[in-house]
């Protein structure tokens, strides 16, 4: 392609709207656009499973994972592993990516066909983009995305240090201490090849907190969480 046509060749709207966000035109912008397709729409529309997000999502996840250490590292170089690692799961919090993905827009992008709201879906979508920007651009343009773009325009450290996020953990440390029986219990449903959990927390045989999400984990924190705001904390 020669100078002059690199210039003027048209630009994909879809790439420009989503360079606002990410702060470069992509290379490949049908890696972006697979970063946004969720696998009911896939589905839906008899699309291959590989043609969803999922792939790149389980890429982003690995490498936010990375970016994040490497920062906390720099960040805290008093701090022990433990703390280090509190700290990078409060970050990467299904519940602190959602939010992220809103703050920065992703849902104007996202394709679902799910007749509700996936708890998930929007975090997904944006370890989703961070798997398409690793494979577009490289390490480093993701690492910019997400120190930039995320942390330093959208993430309070202090608040985050702050932020309880380990409820399920609290309640059983509070039942230990109080000498208090506690159970949970866990059902599955499944729409459009997608699988919710929902998590009853009982209290010495008594119902004190119900919670649906994506997987196993996040429905018992979405359960103890209820609880635990309405009589521990």
């Amino acid at each position: 392609m020669t100078f002059l046509k690199k210039v003027f060749r048209k630009k994909d709207e879809f790439a420009l709207r989503l360079e606002l966000i990410i702060g470069f035109y992509p290379n490949h912008v049908a890696i972006y656009h697979q970063a946004f397709l969720h696998k009911s729409h896939t589905t839906n529309n008899k699309l291959q499973p590989f043609e969803s997000n999922e792939r790149l999502e389980f890429l982003g996840d690995a490498v936010l994972d990375s970016i994040i250490s490497n920062y906390l590292f720099k960040e805290f170089p008093k701090k022990d592993e433990g703390y280090l690692t509190k700290l990078r799961s409060k970050l990467v919090s299904r519940q602190n990516l959602n939010q992220l993905s809103i703050k920065i827009g992703l849902q104007k992008f996202i394709k679902s066909d799910l007749d509700r709201e996936a708890k998930s879906l929007y975090g997904d979508a944006l370890e989703a983009l961070i798997g398409a920007i690793h494979l577009d651009k490289g390490y480093i343009f993701a690492q910019k995305f997400v120190e930039e773009k995320l942390l330093q325009n959208h993430i309070n450290i202090e608040e985050v240090i702050q932020t309880e996020t380990d409820f399920k953990s609290r309640i059983i440390e509070w039942c230990q201490k109080e000498k208090i029986g506690f159970d949970f219990k866990i059902s599955e449903e499944e729409e459009n090849n997608e699988k919710t959990y929902t998590a009853k927390l009982f209290i010495n045989n008594k119902l004190k907190g119900i919670g649906t999400s994506s997987t196993k984990k996040e429905s018992e924190q979405l359960a103890s969480e209820q609880f635990y705001n309405e009589v521990i904390s």
